[in-house]
């Protein structure tokens, strides 16, 4: 299977190993980085070594599953359909570069976070790799972006968005094309995912596809959780 299939699998089991739950054949990242999770098969014996690592109520989400999770144990509470995107050409780094950001930055990257709805961001996220972002001159961060999931030999672009305030000024393309050819530089291939039907998908994909980006494939992705009659059980 190609490495993108499975990006959330090939992660935990890759470069980000040291970040992993495992149990058997199951892994996930923990709920304060992200909850994303994947199982090597999807097959009985592996999603009872999933159940372990879910505990009832907890949410987790798996990309493009190879058909529905048993519905006596796993509560489907949605499906998001999405565009998987490569980039294999060069791509040219910003004019001007966006500042690291870091720990003392994550409140303010939450709050950008919670305006604009990139997608899953926790306290702990910026774990998976390097975030970057612009700042008015009081220190108010205006866009942010960075590197979420590693399998071997690639890394994603995630979590680009820009406070309501501040669109039009090129900040997001300029966050892109940052992460994107930092991630060149390592000698790696940048991949992303836009969501299906959400408000900016057709932007978004517009300038990824001007940074340099093609579609690979179209992905599900299914969000979980266990049923608390269960839990017992799979222990």
């Amino acid at each position: 299977m190609p490495v993108l299939d499975a990006p959330v699998w090939n992660s935990l089991i890759g470069p980000h190993a040291h970040l992993a739950l495992a149990r058997g054949r199951a892994r996930r990242y923990p709920a304060q980085v992200s909850p994303f999770a994947a199982v090597e098969t999807l097959d009985a014996d592996a999603l009872l070594d999933l159940a372990a690592l879910a505990p009832a109520g907890e949410v987790v989400a798996l990309f493009a599953p190879e058909r529905p999770l048993p519905q006596a144990r796993w509560n489907l509470l949605m499906r998001i359909d999405g565009r998987q995107m490569v980039c294999e050409r060069a791509v040219a780094p910003p004019a001007r570069e966006p500042s690291p950001l870091g720990p003392t930055d994550i409140e303010s990257m939450l709050e950008v976070a919670k305006r604009t709805e990139p997608g899953p961001f926790e306290s702990r996220t910026i774990e998976m790799g390097r975030y970057v972002g612009f700042q008015d001159p009081a220190g108010r961060l205006l866009a942010m972006g960075g590197e979420r999931m590693h399998p071997a030999g690639y890394t994603e672009v995630s979590g680009i968005c820009t406070a309501p305030d501040a669109r039009g000024r090129g900040l997001a393309e300029a966050i892109v094309r940052a992460v994107a050819s930092g991630i060149q530089a390592r000698g790696e291939i940048p991949f992303l995912h836009v969501r299906i039907g959400s408000p900016t998908e057709q932007t978004a994909v517009a300038l990824y596809e001007r940074v340099g980006f093609r579609e690979r494939r179209r992905i599900a992705l299914d969000v979980v959780q266990l049923r608390a009659s269960t839990d017992r059980a799979a222990r």
